[in-house]
């Protein structure tokens, strides 16, 4: 028997549109087979078969939002308390194929439920799964809905563990009117919605297709219910780390002697000093200051900066970075005008600019983004240009304005791996930077993430967020070791060695990335020149 990874992956809370961004994503960019478990936001969702007739009240007025989905199906409902997977695998070419999916998927929620203590199965001539299907009142506790396309899955189904059951009301669920849904709550079981992941994870297995056996690879996020309390004890910054499993006992204390290779010497030569003077002058931003960025003099020694817009004060509180959080200035409207004439008197063949997070504006900045890269293209055609962005709220409408000034490369930071991410950027997430990251590489641009080690992680976690990384067509990639800036910044838990980061370099490359920049002292435009001409090169070749 043939036995296969299944990369399992507890995203947390994740946007039913960034979800579906997702799994296209892995769909199209991948082979390996993945299952995501989530919770949505409100949404009811429609499938092929949906009839207006079935949304009985308007899901705005409700605060969900409606989306027609590909699935099979009519209408449902997903929201917080419900657990929601969307296995994306190689299933057989074959005419029975799906309906056999269906049946393994349905199989392993009767299994989960079971365990419970559920009378848990099938309803002849209805599809999910149903509690006391053979007795007088049976009910849905379970909808599926599922797509092919060239012999891979997508969607799955939606599992009521504890939701808000009045949302139900405002629909005809899956356009069956005489047949009651309910949830492991209604029904008596006392089951937090991690406690139904772990079973669903260790039955995982039942998704495989005959002759096929799966390996689990869980990577999970830290559960927003675990996160203590703010009367906690300690820096908030601290509870979160402490509820992510990071163990703060063995902190590196900031005051302790770098290693060698960490220690880097500064030069303020002639290049290093005209680069300063000519930002000053122009009034600009470099993100190299900002960040406290160990590599400064050896990039603006060589003539190189990355030009930070929207300002220099920054919406969220990341906890490994610099940047100002005070409260945002307006916009200067000049920004792009000047960004664009120090790029033409530095000469740069390749220029990167990159952002604070401005959630306090409608697009996230993307405005600004655009009006930057059309001030440059002006001034200098022949230039590629590099934007580092934020997650821009994973707003649609905000990627599509900065897509369309047509960048060269889109490069967004998932920064740690999925178990920290709450802990470290508590204003992100993981799935939102990687749904990012599939949008813009659906939309025809070479995409970049970056990667720093050091908070707490394993290297299997590393591991495993390059393979996400690569699952939804990233190009380029760069790890680097954390410094702590300050005390009030996340703690150090150690350093990661040369050998190790040479190490994720060999491993990166061999998952198919076109560049990776891998050293402790590499930070996410670091090379980026090199990085971008080595991309093209190898796209170019193949």
């Amino acid at each position: 028997m043939a036995t296969r990874p299944l990369r399992v992956r507890w995203l947390g809370r994740v946007r039913y549109r960034d979800a579906d961004a997702l799994q296209r994503a892995i769909l199209r960019r991948t082979e390996a087979d993945y299952l995501l478990l989530l919770e949505h936001e409100p949404v009811y969702t429609g499938g092929v078969r949906a009839r207006a007739e079935h949304i009985l009240r308007e899901p705005s007025s409700v605060g969900a939002e409606y989306v027609r989905a590909d699935r099979g199906g009519d209408v449902t409902y997903h929201g917080p308390g419900q657990l929601v997977g969307y296995p994306i695998l190689q299933v057989p070419l074959a005419k029975d194929a799906i309906p056999l999916h269906v049946g393994r998927v349905e199989a392993l929620i009767i299994d989960v439920l079971q365990s419970f203590g559920l009378d848990a199965g099938r309803l002849d001539g209805y599809p999910g799964v149903w509690i006391e299907p053979s007795g007088e009142r049976p009910r849905k506790i379970c909808a599926i809905g599922v797509r092919a396309t060239r012999g891979r899955t997508m969607h799955g189904f939606a599992l009521n563990v504890e939701p808000d059951m009045t949302m139900f009301g405002h629909i005809v669920p899956c356009g069956i009117p005489d047949r009651p849904v309910t949830s492991l709550r209604a029904e008596g079981i006392e089951a937090t919605l991690r406690d139904v992941v772990d079973r669903v994870v260790e039955r995982a297995g039942l998704l495989a297709s005959a002759g096929l056996s799966y390996a689990v690879e869980l990577a999970a996020a830290t559960d927003v219910h675990t996160v203590p309390p703010a009367t906690a004890p300690g820096r908030a910054i601290e509870r979160r780390l402490a509820s992510a499993g990071v163990d703060l006992g063995h902190a590196i204390p900031i005051r302790d002697r770098k290693p060698e290779y960490l220690r880097v010497e500064a030069k303020f030569g002639g290049e290093f000093l005209a680069l300063r003077k000519r930002m000053r002058r122009l009034d600009l931003v470099t993100v190299c200051e900002e960040a406290g960025c160990p590599n400064i003099s050896e990039c603006w020694s060589d003539g190189t900066a990355t030009v930070m817009i929207n300002g220099e004060r920054c919406t969220r509180a990341c906890g490994f970075c610099l940047v100002d959080t005070r409260h945002p200035l307006p916009l200067d409207p000049t920004e792009p005008e000047r960004v664009a004439a120090a790029v033409a008197e530095m000469g740069l063949r390749h220029a990167v600019i990159t952002t604070v997070a401005r959630d306090d504006l409608d697009d996230g900045g993307a405005g600004a983004f655009a009006a930057t890269i059309e001030a440059i293209r002006r001034r200098c055609p022949t230039t590629t240009i590099e934007v580092l962005i934020s997650d821009l709220k994973g707003d649609v409408g905000s990627l599509e304005t900065l897509f369309a000034a047509r960048p060269d490369i889109v490069n967004h930071n998932l920064e740690t791996v999925i178990r920290l991410q709450r802990a470290v950027r508590p204003s992100a997430s993981y799935a939102r930077s990687l749904a990012v990251l599939a949008r813009a590489k659906a939309a025809g641009f070479t995409t970049k993430s970056g990667l720093i080690v050091g908070m707490g992680e394993f290297e299997a976690e590393v591991i495993s967020a390059l393979e996400d990384l690569r699952a939804v067509g990233v190009d380029i990639v760069t790890i680097g070791q954390y410094l702590r800036p300050t005390d009030a910044h996340v703690p150090l838990a150690r350093y990661w060695r040369p050998e190790e980061f040479d190490r994720l370099g060999v491993l990166g490359r061999a998952m198919g990335f076109a560049h990776v920049e891998s050293s402790p002292l590499t930070r996410s435009s670091y090379h980026a020149r090199r990085a971008a001409d080595a991309t093209v090169e190898r796209v170019a070749s193949a």
